[in-house]
């Protein structure tokens, strides 16, 4: 099976997402030919690709639940990224019904596409199948813990995944990025929550849990990953962490976003936003050693840089209209 070392065909489900357009983007600068799947609707939005204009770009509407639709879009496709998911934690309570649609059995019809293709897969999971830390840094052999229903239906999309490694010798392999914050995150992100409701003029900004830690990864260098895991030799059924092995709480987090929008603001806390108490992950924190020994990969951007490039994205007027900082984003 072919690696991704020269331009040629690929396809990126989620491309209109966070992390998605991000590597839509960083493939396109590396010459490659994306054909980029992104959410259907009925107002031909792009998401995050709107605007987007590129000669190796080809944009499909769709959706990952269409077993015949995902077929199609893999063909002729070397390597697929599969980063298609519903992912809001605080709605997986409301609807867990829709994420093992979307989560679990997307992922199944993109790998039984993949087998038809011949294409080999990068399946994108999440820090979250961890829960919270039983030691640190986190390695790949931690044990899972299913403590939201968003992150139970991504431990059995990555079952799903290696199942068809083992079974039918599929060439996949699973990236598993800890916390990726930046430009175009979600406002149900606390990182975009924190800085939106500042640049609105809020002073009493509303937040959730402050005692937890994250593993926080800057958009690029999560993208970065991808790409070097879709790149390496031996990386075919493994599972492979894209973190910093660095942990800071969210109270210091906010701190530093505050210092550096040089915000005099208070934190009040929204029952809203709090996780119910089993459900809380309280500590993440990365162990990349098999990404770094596989690919070289290491993280580019500081957090502190990090935040910086994020709150000037998001206090440019064209860019925080797009945020709604008045309600909670689920």
């Amino acid at each position: 099976m072919s690696n991704l070392t020269s331009p040629g065909q690929v396809l990126v489900t989620g491309a209109d997402g966070f992390i998605g357009s991000h590597l839509t983007r960083l493939l396109l600068d590396e010459g490659y030919r994306v054909r980029a799947l992104c959410q259907y609707n009925s107002f031909g939005f792009l998401g995050w690709l709107e605007g987007v204009n590129h000669p190796a770009l080809e944009t499909v509407s769709g959706d990952v639940r269409d077993p015949d639709l995902c077929r199609a879009i893999a063909r002729d496709c070397h390597t697929i990224f599969h980063l298609a998911a519903l992912i809001a934690i605080p709605y997986s309570y409301m609807a867990p019904d829709s994420y093992v649609d979307t989560n679990i059995k997307g992922t199944l019809n993109m790998l039984q596409a993949a087998r038809a293709s011949g294409s080999k897969i990068i399946v994108t999971s999440t820090s979250e199948v961890y829960g919270t830390a039983l030691s640190v840094p986190i390695s790949e052999s931690h044990p899972r813990q299913p403590q939201s229903p968003y992150s139970a239906t991504k431990i059995g999309a990555d079952a799903l995944a290696m199942s068809f490694y083992n079974a039918f010798d599929l060439p996949v392999t699973i990236a598993r990025p800890f916390n990726t914050y930046g430009p175009c995150q979600s406002a149900r992100a606390i990182i975009p929550t924190i800085i939106t409701q500042i640049a609105s003029g809020k002073r009493e900004i509303k937040v959730g849990d402050l005692t937890p830690t994250r593993d926080f990864n800057y958009v690029t260098d999560t993208a970065r990953g991808f790409l070097a895991i879709a790149r390496a030799e031996n990386t075919e059924g493994r599972e492979i962490n894209i973190a910093t092995g660095t942990e800071v709480s969210m109270a210091d987090t906010l701190a530093t976003i505050a210092r550096l929008m040089n915000a005099d603001v208070t934190w009040v806390t929204d029952p809203e936003r709090l996780r119910p108490s089993k459900s809380e992950v309280r500590r993440l924190c990365g162990d990349s050693t098999l990404l770094r020994s596989l690919t070289g990969w290491a993280p580019q951007v500081t957090l502190e840089e990090g935040l910086s490039r994020t709150i000037e994205w998001f206090c440019k007027p064209e860019n925080l209209a797009r945020y709604k900082s008045d309600i909670y984003n689920r």
